[in-house]
């Protein structure tokens, strides 16, 4: 991409940064696990369990690398000067997240657009910016806005648009048992919001199906 970054962050994580800090933590998260093993029934030294507290504590850390990060630190230096007017859309981001309700996990796709005004972001700091807000205890409503509250404020563009689909493991191994269920979360800012023929647009490419 063409233009002179500008600096917004002074680190921009990957994949692999999104971890909690504090190894320390792990051994009494893992005896903890091993006591809630105990209280359900389980021989945690049997075996099939024995390093599985420090596999869950371990899972737990990685599952919830996001906490604590802002769209700030997912953006880094990602942004750039360009004059582009256009709606840009990137479909079908995976993610996965944890239900701050059961801590059971959600599953789904995220579709993110906006509508530049001088500034476009570097299309990889999207998903990026998603796994910062995925990756923590969660429900989807405030992760649909928080996605698009942290791209309005790292670009200022005109407008934004975000659509989540996901699967949620609380209605499909529990509860109601609904096991074909899908829930949509929809965020708008800017012109996607006050402009109904801009809106449409953006609905019709992030839900349309081939």
């Amino acid at each position: 991409m063409n233009g002179p970054a500008l600096a917004l962050a002074p680190r921009s994580p990957g994949r692999n940064d999104l971890a909690i800090d504090g190894d320390d933590a792990e051994p009494e998260i893992a005896e903890l696990i091993g006591r809630i093993l105990t209280l359900l029934g389980e021989d945690p030294h049997r075996a099939g369990l024995l390093r599985t507290p420090e596999r869950v504590a371990k899972s737990l850390r990685w599952l919830l690398g996001g906490s604590g990060m802002t769209g700030a630190d997912a953006v880094g230096r990602g942004v750039f000067e360009e004059e582009h007017e256009s709606m840009l859309l990137v479909r079908d981001i995976e993610f996965y997240s944890l239900c701050e309700h059961h801590m059971l996990p959600f599953i789904g796709k995220v579709h993110v657009a906006y509508v530049p005004d001088g500034r476009i972001i570097g299309l990889s700091k999207i998903p990026r910016l998603v796994d910062v807000f995925a990756r923590r205890l969660q429900v989807q409503e405030r992760l649909t806005e928080q996605i698009a509250d942290a791209l309005m404020a790292a670009l200022r563009p005109r407008g934004v648009g975000v659509v989540v689909e996901a699967q949620h493991l609380c209605m499909m191994m529990r509860g109601v048992e609904k096991q074909g269920s899908r829930t949509i979360t929809s965020a708008v800012r800017g012109i996607l919001r006050e402009c109904g023929a801009r809106r449409e647009e953006f609905l019709h490419l992030a839900l349309g199906r081939k």
